[in-house]
């Protein structure tokens, strides 16, 4: 599957790298033109190479290229951001699964920053824990299986790395490991995820690369994020 050229190019990087020495929307509205060619069309023809692959794994993702279901934003809402920097020097190809009502599942994704590729699992829940997957879906089974968070740790922690979240009196605290059965009660977020060097990420054979962390990590996202 994998492309007759590199999705992203040298520039791709390049691009986020100035960004983050220019962030001003004079800046960013004098290269528009090079945030399409170097950004914008290779996470569009991400998305064209890798959904096939991940509607293999569950025809109920999204694929659509729909703004927001799909791709992530490179505008900043400084309205409730610590960071007031106008612009993301990050961009994302995300695949949630189509859940129907307000429920939402994790995704799986593909980024690309200054410095790195990344890609693999993500989960954020909202505001009111309580009513998203983490709480309905993930905790039920957990308390069924609990042997299953070390089993993934077991299965995975030498090829990715794992980071999760808790909230404290409103402020997130990133935990650099893997959760276990007692931390869950208090997860706000879980990322498993693969560093891909910008090297490997320009390569045509990345596509390929991508569609075994996807399959390696979608049993995470069935688990805790799909009901039954």
């Amino acid at each position: 599957m994998a492309a007759k050229e590199g999705i992203f190019s040298k520039d791709t990087f390049q691009f986020f790298r100035d960004l983050g020495s220019h962030n001003k929307k004079e800046w960013m509205d004098e290269h528009r033109n090079r945030y399409q060619e170097s950004v914008v069309k290779p996470l569009k023809k991400l998305l064209e190479e890798m959904g096939p692959t991940v509607l293999k794994l569950n025809p109920q993702f999204e694929t659509s290229g729909r703004r927001g279901a799909n791709f992530s934003r490179i505008n900043r809402d400084i309205r409730f951001a610590k960071d007031k920097t106008l612009y993301k020097t990050n961009m994302y190809v995300k695949f949630p699964v189509l859940l129907g009502g307000e429920l939402e599942s994790g995704e799986l994704y593909a980024g690309v920053s200054a410095d790195t590729a990344t890609a693999g699992f993500r989960i954020y829940g909202g505001s009111k824990r309580k009513q998203t997957v983490l709480a309905l879906v993930a905790e039920p089974r957990i308390a069924k299986n609990p042997r299953w968070l070390a089993q993934q740790k077991k299965k995975l922690a030498r090829k990715y790395e794992s980071y999760w979240y808790s909230a404290i009196k409103g402020d997130w605290k990133k935990n650099a490991s893997w959760p276990k059965n007692e931390d869950w009660p208090k997860l706000q977020a879980w990322v498993v995820r693969k560093k891909i060097s910008r090297g490997a990420a320009t390569r045509p054979s990345y596509p390929a690369d991508l569609a075994e962390i996807f399959r390696d990590v979608y049993p995470i996202l069935k688990f805790v994020s799909i009901p039954d």
